[in-house]
């Protein structure tokens, strides 16, 4: 079964430091989901083309089934509610080749 991935790039932080509380529950609902972080803050980004350096989260679920439902969790759906106003973030799941 494939694995499923979440890719987050933030083009756009004005004030890293509002994100604290999204950044602690999203934690909470990711580790619940079982899903594990392969690359998030303070990660080494070499972006080439459009690709902008800047915080760039990837993390890995079981399958792809598991990273959607986490994405819809009630959990995860509160820690939505404490991104900031303003902020850009380019978020997508992801299906690994097998």
């Amino acid at each position: 079964m494939p694995k499923g991935y979440w890719v987050s790039v933030y083009p756009t932080i004005d004030d890293p430091k509002r994100l604290d509380v999204y950044n602690e529950l999203a934690g909470r609902a990711v580790a619940a989901a079982d899903g594990r972080v392969l690359a998030s803050i303070g990660s080494r980004v070499d972006a080439h083309e459009a690709g902008i350096a800047e915080r760039v989260v990837l993390i890995e679920f079981d399958s792809f089934e598991q990273a959607v439902a986490a994405r819809a969790s009630a959990p995860y759906q509160e820690a939505l509610t404490e991104l900031p106003d303003g902020l850009e973030r380019d978020f997508r799941i992801v299906e690994g080749l097998d």
